[in-house]
């Protein structure tokens, strides 16, 4: 089987990658390199934008399997420029869904859930609040009739691989950030819910995932967290730690709650990396110095997209 990993040079990639190395895959990845100046990972490469239709139906046509991870991704760098998001994640997966019949695993997110109580199943009412969440969402209704997996991720942490950037625009990473930093972390709310997953778990699912026969939407996650429970896990690894909590509303307003069950029964899929165990992985990177300066413009996807806006047109 031959694989093609379109956005595989990224966070989730470069766990997904590692695994089809160590699994001995045949597998080549597809990417723009939107955050990266090089990629220096040993295994085929295809430097392409998934917005080029021309090129990438010619390269479908060597592959059995698409893992489709390329993406803008975040509400605040989805909103910059709302078209070129909905061309790059709604438009190029239509493309995508026409030109391929073969196995497509492809990544959506919690985030087309919204502002919600109650835990919510893959057959929950949805409600997208930003341009991210709603053209996934209309990306994953293209692949409806398709030999399709749709993970919805949860709001991801850790450390991905050693040739990939590690976010730290994302919650437990951020944090993290902040209270080694700073010894002190600010809170809005606190009270809106996350169901988080470590990268890890998410790239072993999608490997897991090409052999597979199961299709459709499948939730993925650890578990669901406070965002104020995530500062005080934070603080168990720093016990100095001042937090801040502020009643002043903030822009982001999605609170919501995932069952996860589907996955286990279905996938036998069961996430194993706690956000403790992620917590440690990004101090661990602050004390060593491997991240040399935290505000970089390329750990941070809607900072970075707001300087380098020409480096998102075809």
């Amino acid at each position: 089987m031959k694989i093609l990993v379109v956005g595989g040079a990224g966070y989730v990639g470069g766990s997904v990658t590692d695994i089809l190395l160590e699994k001995n895959y045949d597998f080549t990845v597809y990417d723009k390199l939107l955050y990266e100046t090089e990629y220096l990972k040993n295994c085929d490469f295809i430097y392409g934008d998934v917005r080029d239709y021309e090129k990438i139906n010619k390269v479908l046509k060597n592959y059995d399997c698409v893992i489709w991870i390329a993406a803008l991704v975040g509400d605040g760098a989805c909103s910059i420029n709302p078209e070129i998001t909905n061309d790059i994640n709604f438009k190029a997966v239509k493309n995508l869904s026409k030109n391929f019949d073969g196995r497509i695993i492809f990544f959506s997110t919690c985030s087309v859930y919204g502002k919600q109580t109650g835990i919510l199943d893959e057959n929950s009412n949805l409600n997208p609040l930003s341009a991210y969440a709603e053209t996934k969402l209309k990306a994953e209704n293209v692949l409806t009739n398709k030999n399709a997996i749709i993970f919805r991720l949860g709001t991801l942490f850790g450390l991905s691989d050693l040739h990939s950037r590690i976010r730290m625009d994302l919650v437990i990473n951020t944090l993290t950030a902040r209270a080694f930093l700073d010894n002190k972390i600010n809170i809005f709310g606190g009270e809106q819910y996350r169901p988080l997953l470590h990268v890890k778990d998410s790239a072993r699912a999608i490997v897991d995932s090409i052999t597979k026969k199961e299709v459709g939407v499948f939730n993925l996650a650890f578990e669901n967290y406070k965002i104020i429970d995530i500062a005080y896990l934070v603080r168990e690894h720093f016990p100095n730690l001042e937090i801040n909590i502020t009643e002043i509303p903030f822009q982001d307003n999605r609170t919501y709650m995932v069952n996860k069950d589907k996955s286990l029964k279905y996938l036998n899929f069961e996430a194993k990396i706690t956000p403790q165990d992620g917590v440690e992985e990004v101090k661990k990177l602050l004390i060593n110095k491997r991240i040399k300066d935290f505000n970089d413009l390329r750990y941070h996807n809607q900072k970075y997209l707001e300087y380098f806006k020409n480096k998102i047109e075809l």
